[in-house]
Protein backbone atom coordinates (compact mmCIF):
# COMPACT_ATOMS: atom_id res chain seq x y z
CA UNK A 1 0.00 0.00 0.00
CA UNK A 2 2.93 2.34 0.72
CA UNK A 3 4.13 1.74 -2.83
CA UNK A 4 0.71 2.71 -4.14
CA UNK A 5 0.73 5.94 -2.15
CA UNK A 6 4.27 6.63 -3.34
CA UNK A 7 3.32 6.34 -6.99
CA UNK A 8 0.15 8.35 -6.51
CA UNK A 9 1.84 11.24 -4.73
CA UNK A 10 4.71 11.26 -7.21
CA UNK A 11 2.28 11.40 -10.11
CA UNK A 12 0.23 14.08 -8.33
CA UNK A 13 3.16 16.45 -7.89
CA UNK A 14 4.24 15.87 -11.50
CA UNK A 15 0.73 16.70 -12.70
CA UNK A 16 0.70 19.89 -10.57
CA UNK A 17 3.93 21.00 -12.22
CA UNK A 18 2.58 20.13 -15.65
CA UNK A 19 -0.57 22.17 -15.00
CA UNK A 20 1.59 25.07 -13.86
CA UNK A 21 3.46 24.74 -17.13
CA UNK A 22 0.19 25.07 -19.05
CA UNK A 23 -0.76 28.28 -17.29
CA UNK A 24 -0.48 31.63 -19.00
CA UNK A 25 2.95 33.23 -18.50
CA UNK A 26 3.10 35.94 -15.84
CA UNK A 27 3.22 39.61 -16.77
CA UNK A 28 6.57 41.21 -17.49
CA UNK A 29 6.55 42.78 -14.06
CA UNK A 30 6.35 39.45 -12.25
CA UNK A 31 9.37 37.99 -10.50
CA UNK A 32 8.79 34.60 -12.08
CA UNK A 33 10.18 34.07 -15.56
CA UNK A 34 7.80 31.50 -17.00
CA UNK A 35 6.99 27.80 -16.88
CA UNK A 36 8.52 24.73 -18.49
CA UNK A 37 7.18 23.73 -21.87
CA UNK A 38 7.92 20.06 -21.31
CA UNK A 39 4.69 18.13 -20.79
CA UNK A 40 4.46 15.48 -18.10
CA UNK A 41 1.92 12.66 -17.97
CA UNK A 42 1.14 9.83 -15.58
CA UNK A 43 0.52 6.33 -16.89
CA UNK A 44 -1.83 3.79 -15.35
CA UNK A 45 1.12 2.24 -13.54
CA UNK A 46 2.02 5.53 -11.90
CA UNK A 47 5.19 6.06 -13.93
CA UNK A 48 5.79 9.45 -15.49
CA UNK A 49 7.27 10.39 -18.82
CA UNK A 50 8.40 13.80 -19.97
CA UNK A 51 10.08 15.63 -22.77
CA UNK A 52 13.77 16.45 -22.41
CA UNK A 53 14.58 19.34 -20.05
CA UNK A 54 14.31 22.72 -21.77
CA UNK A 55 15.66 26.21 -21.24
CA UNK A 56 12.20 27.27 -20.11
CA UNK A 57 12.25 24.48 -17.54
CA UNK A 58 15.50 25.79 -16.13
CA UNK A 59 13.77 29.12 -15.46
CA UNK A 60 10.86 27.51 -13.60
CA UNK A 61 11.10 27.04 -9.82
CA UNK A 62 8.93 24.65 -7.81
CA UNK A 63 9.06 24.82 -4.02
CA UNK A 64 7.72 22.61 -1.25
CA UNK A 65 7.07 22.95 2.48
CA UNK A 66 6.54 19.92 4.72
CA UNK A 67 4.37 19.73 7.79
CA UNK A 68 5.93 18.69 11.10
CA UNK A 69 6.33 15.10 9.89
CA UNK A 70 9.30 16.09 7.73
CA UNK A 71 10.33 14.70 4.36
CA UNK A 72 11.30 11.31 5.81
CA UNK A 73 7.90 10.47 7.35
CA UNK A 74 7.28 7.46 5.05
CA UNK A 75 3.94 9.06 4.16
CA UNK A 76 2.57 12.11 2.32
CA UNK A 77 5.57 14.36 2.95
CA UNK A 78 8.09 11.83 1.71
CA UNK A 79 6.14 10.76 -1.36
CA UNK A 80 5.35 14.35 -2.32
CA UNK A 81 9.01 15.28 -1.95
CA UNK A 82 9.98 12.38 -4.20
CA UNK A 83 7.57 13.76 -6.79
CA UNK A 84 9.35 17.13 -6.58
CA UNK A 85 12.75 15.50 -7.10
CA UNK A 86 11.42 13.37 -9.97
CA UNK A 87 10.04 16.50 -11.65
CA UNK A 88 13.41 18.22 -11.24
CA UNK A 89 15.15 15.32 -12.96
CA UNK A 90 12.57 14.95 -15.73
CA UNK A 91 11.90 18.62 -16.50
CA UNK A 92 15.16 20.29 -15.55
CA UNK A 93 13.39 22.75 -13.25
CA UNK A 94 14.79 24.50 -10.20
CA UNK A 95 13.52 23.38 -6.80
CA UNK A 96 13.63 24.52 -3.19
CA UNK A 97 12.22 22.95 -0.05
CA UNK A 98 11.97 23.53 3.67
CA UNK A 99 10.93 21.26 6.54
CA UNK A 100 8.68 22.54 9.30
CA UNK A 101 9.70 21.64 12.84
CA UNK A 102 6.58 23.09 14.46
CA UNK A 103 3.21 24.42 13.34
CA UNK A 104 4.43 27.90 14.20
CA UNK A 105 6.94 27.55 11.33
CA UNK A 106 4.32 27.22 8.59
CA UNK A 107 3.67 30.87 7.75
CA UNK A 108 7.37 31.75 8.00
CA UNK A 109 8.41 28.82 5.80
CA UNK A 110 5.82 29.65 3.15
CA UNK A 111 6.98 33.27 3.12
CA UNK A 112 10.58 32.11 2.69
CA UNK A 113 9.53 30.33 -0.51
CA UNK A 114 7.66 33.43 -1.69
CA UNK A 115 10.86 35.41 -1.13
CA UNK A 116 12.77 32.76 -3.12
CA UNK A 117 10.76 33.71 -6.24
CA UNK A 118 9.06 30.34 -6.66
CA UNK A 119 6.65 29.88 -9.57
CA UNK A 120 4.64 27.26 -7.68
CA UNK A 121 4.61 26.55 -3.94
CA UNK A 122 3.33 23.19 -2.74
CA UNK A 123 2.53 22.67 0.93
CA UNK A 124 2.11 19.17 2.32
CA UNK A 125 -0.41 18.34 5.00
CA UNK A 126 -3.87 19.27 6.23
CA UNK A 127 -2.48 21.44 9.02
CA UNK A 128 -0.95 23.94 6.58
CA UNK A 129 -4.38 24.76 5.16
CA UNK A 130 -4.99 28.16 6.76
CA UNK A 131 -1.48 29.47 6.17
CA UNK A 132 -1.48 28.24 2.56
CA UNK A 133 -4.83 29.90 1.88
CA UNK A 134 -3.65 33.17 3.39
CA UNK A 135 -0.42 33.12 1.38
CA UNK A 136 -2.25 32.36 -1.87
CA UNK A 137 -4.58 35.31 -1.36
CA UNK A 138 -1.65 37.58 -0.53
CA UNK A 139 0.40 36.47 -3.55
CA UNK A 140 -1.96 36.09 -6.54
CA UNK A 141 0.90 35.90 -9.09
CA UNK A 142 2.26 32.69 -7.52
CA UNK A 143 0.56 29.31 -7.98
CA UNK A 144 -0.10 27.33 -4.79
CA UNK A 145 -1.16 23.74 -4.14
CA UNK A 146 -1.69 21.78 -0.93
CA UNK A 147 -1.35 18.01 -0.67
CA UNK A 148 -3.73 16.03 1.56
CA UNK A 149 -6.49 18.61 1.68
CA UNK A 150 -9.30 20.01 -0.40
CA UNK A 151 -11.51 22.77 0.95
CA UNK A 152 -14.46 24.35 -0.90
CA UNK A 153 -13.01 27.74 0.11
CA UNK A 154 -10.17 27.12 -2.36
CA UNK A 155 -12.60 27.48 -5.27
CA UNK A 156 -12.69 31.22 -4.71
CA UNK A 157 -8.89 31.50 -4.98
CA UNK A 158 -7.79 31.04 -8.60
CA UNK A 159 -4.13 30.38 -7.79
CA UNK A 160 -4.71 27.62 -5.21
CA UNK A 161 -5.43 23.93 -5.82
CA UNK A 162 -6.29 21.38 -3.16
CA UNK A 163 -4.96 17.86 -3.83
CA UNK A 164 -6.60 15.04 -1.89
CA UNK A 165 -6.07 11.36 -2.62
CA UNK A 166 -9.11 9.22 -1.82
CA UNK A 167 -7.45 7.16 0.91
CA UNK A 168 -10.70 5.40 1.81
CA UNK A 169 -10.42 3.34 -1.39
CA UNK A 170 -6.94 1.99 -0.70
CA UNK A 171 -7.84 1.54 2.98
CA UNK A 172 -10.84 -0.58 2.00
CA UNK A 173 -8.54 -2.92 0.06
CA UNK A 174 -6.17 -3.08 3.03
CA UNK A 175 -9.03 -3.92 5.38
CA UNK A 176 -10.39 -6.52 2.98
CA UNK A 177 -6.99 -8.21 2.75
CA UNK A 178 -6.50 -8.06 6.51
CA UNK A 179 -9.90 -9.71 7.06
CA UNK A 180 -9.06 -12.45 4.57
CA UNK A 181 -5.75 -13.20 6.31
CA UNK A 182 -6.98 -12.90 9.90
CA UNK A 183 -6.91 -16.09 12.02
CA UNK A 184 -8.96 -14.53 14.83
CA UNK A 185 -11.66 -12.79 12.83
CA UNK A 186 -10.60 -9.46 14.31
CA UNK A 187 -8.65 -6.72 12.55
CA UNK A 188 -7.69 -3.20 13.51
CA UNK A 189 -6.02 0.00 12.38
CA UNK A 190 -4.74 3.11 14.08
CA UNK A 191 -4.14 6.68 12.98
CA UNK A 192 -1.97 9.62 13.95
CA UNK A 193 -3.56 12.96 14.70
CA UNK A 194 -7.35 13.16 14.72
CA UNK A 195 -7.73 14.84 11.34
CA UNK A 196 -10.38 14.23 8.71
CA UNK A 197 -7.78 12.85 6.28
CA UNK A 198 -6.74 10.29 8.90
CA UNK A 199 -10.22 9.22 10.00
CA UNK A 200 -11.32 8.84 6.35
CA UNK A 201 -8.62 6.20 5.94
CA UNK A 202 -9.64 4.42 9.13
CA UNK A 203 -13.29 4.43 8.08
CA UNK A 204 -12.36 2.90 4.74
CA UNK A 205 -10.41 0.14 6.48
CA UNK A 206 -13.31 -0.58 8.83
Amino acid sequence: MKKSLLLTATATVSVVLALAGCAKPPSSGAAASGAPSAATSASAGGQTSAAAPTAAGANFKACMISDTGGFDDKSFNQTSYKGLLDAKKALGIQTASVESKAASDYATNIQSMVNANCNVIITVGFTLSDDTLAAAKKNPKIDFAIVDNYDPKYQTVKNLKGLQFNTAQSAFLGGYLAAAMSKTGKVGTFGGQKLSTVTIYMDGFA
